[in-house]
């Protein structure tokens, strides 16, 4: 198994980091991680990925049952969600019957069906990330800043069946701030410790 990291700030933690882990990590860096979004860091690594892959967000911290209900879902294209988390800057996933339709940190913009909060915990196909290439590649002509969820998963949605699995009392956090580090490290990785060790 590879792990395959895109690296922007501070790359250097993660070139260490694959230095220590040899062949198992291979890092690939976004030179323009500054002016981007995380859908062209992903076309970043677009070379070194071969096959059906997970595709995680690097800020998160789960349960180990998260990856397990990932791996084990039955179809080749699935993103997990969550129950409700009131952490602050959740993404909002609708959906209709076992397919996802659209996303949003706003549920105004949204139907009635929202399934729950987007983890950042996905299975992605080759063919379905081919397609999220090919959407991605004609966005970039404009813009850089094009992010996986709604540029790419939803935009290829249209095309591929993309499912949804939910966790809904699953202890998981986001890490984009201050606030969200103590959260995290204050109370979800202590309740994360305790119940993976049961």
């Amino acid at each position: 198994q590879r792990i395959i990291i895109v690296t922007g700030h501070l790359s250097d933690f993660y070139e260490c980091l694959q230095q220590r882990f040899n062949d198992q990590i291979l890092t690939v860096h976004n030179p323009h991680y500054a002016e981007s979004g995380t859908m062209y860091s992903l076309y970043c690594a677009r070379d070194l990925i071969e096959g059906d892959f997970l595709l995680l967000e690097s800020d998160l911290i789960y349960e180990q049952r998260a990856l397990t209900a990932v791996l084990n879902f039955p179809k080749d294209n699935v993103v997990l969600l969550s129950g409700q988390t009131n952490a602050g800057d959740e993404v909002y996933v609708e959906t209709s019957g076992e397919t996802i339709v659209a996303m949003s940190k706003n549920k105004a913009e949204l139907g009635s069906q929202i399934a729950g909060e987007l983890v950042g915990i996905s299975k992605i196909s080759q063919p379905l990330f081919q397609s999220m290439l090919a959407q991605a590649t004609v966005g970039f002509k404009t813009s850089l800043k094009l992010n996986y969820e709604t540029d790419g998963l939803i935009a290829a949605a249209k095309s591929y069946p993309v499912y949804y699995t939910v966790i809904s009392d699953l202890l998981w956090a986001e890490i984009d701030d201050r606030y969200q580090l103590a959260r995290a490290t204050e109370q979800i990785y202590p309740a994360i410790l305790q119940k993976d060790a049961q």
